[in-house]
């Protein structure tokens, strides 16, 4: 399955991402971290990503469609892949039908995360991540076994700096703006499926499961006939 998970900052794409990746087996792929390990390497395409990041804008097509366009490419997305945080943009998505059509591929569903901008400013104001393994926590939701501690390797759990409640609000504006068009090209491809995230995790990824069930079922009975 080829599957991404399209929805403002705080939604819980990622948490819903990671389940869906050990169920299906394949590659969780977050734009987002790929883009805070180029930062953390010092890479070229890692600072001008960190100038962007910290002022809560998005950051530009160029810097990450081909990051992460490098990393679909790799032998382990083979069998399909779960997308979290890409496409953000119209031209994005257009880019990723493009490579993936030569590819043989296309995308199978797009999961549209539905969430308040009170419960986005709540879960991303609280959210933690390990400076070394890049794992998510949340001081009330997910909080560490030991206070800004990482459970898996005991680095140092840090809150980032565009998860502050006033650059929560111009990352949401800006998500409206950039990404209005991305809901439309979906629902115009047939592939969009809209989640509601204000509810509980496990819900949530039970709602998730069960469309992917679906569409599993469906392109298996495609196949037979």
């Amino acid at each position: 399955m080829r599957i991404v998970f399209l929805g403002p900052p705080g939604a819980g794409k990622g948490t819903q991402a990671e389940t869906i990746s050990k169920i299906e087996n394949i590659p969780h792929i977050s734009s987002g971290n790929l883009l805070r390990e180029a930062i953390e390497a010092g890479t070229e395409t890692g600072m001008k990503a960190r100038f962007y990041i910290e002022k809560g804008i998005l950051v530009p097509d160029q810097v990450v469609v081909g990051i992460v366009v490098d990393r679909i490419l790799k032998n382990d997305c083979g069998n399909g892949f779960v997308l979290d945080g890409f496409p953000r943009t119209l031209s994005q998505a257009k880019v990723l039908d493009e490579m993936l059509k030569t590819l043989g591929d296309s995308l199978d569903i797009v999961f549209y995360f539905i969430v308040s901008e009170q419960t986005v400013i709540d879960r991303l104001s609280g959210r933690m991540i390990c400076s070394v393994c890049g794992a998510n926590y949340h001081i009330k939701l997910v909080p560490p076994l030991k206070d800004g501690i990482c459970d898996k390797c005991s680095g140092k759990l840090l809150q980032r700096a565009d998860d502050k409640p006033e650059t929560i609000i111009e990352r949401l504006k800006v998500y409206r703006e950039q990404t209005a068009g991305l809901v439309e090209y979906y629902k115009k491809n047939k592939i969009l499926k809209e989640i509601i995230s204000d509810l509980r995790i496990e819900v949530i990824s039970k709602a998730i499961a069960d469309i992917i069930n679906q569409e599993c079922k469906k392109q298996k009975k495609t196949m037979a006939g």
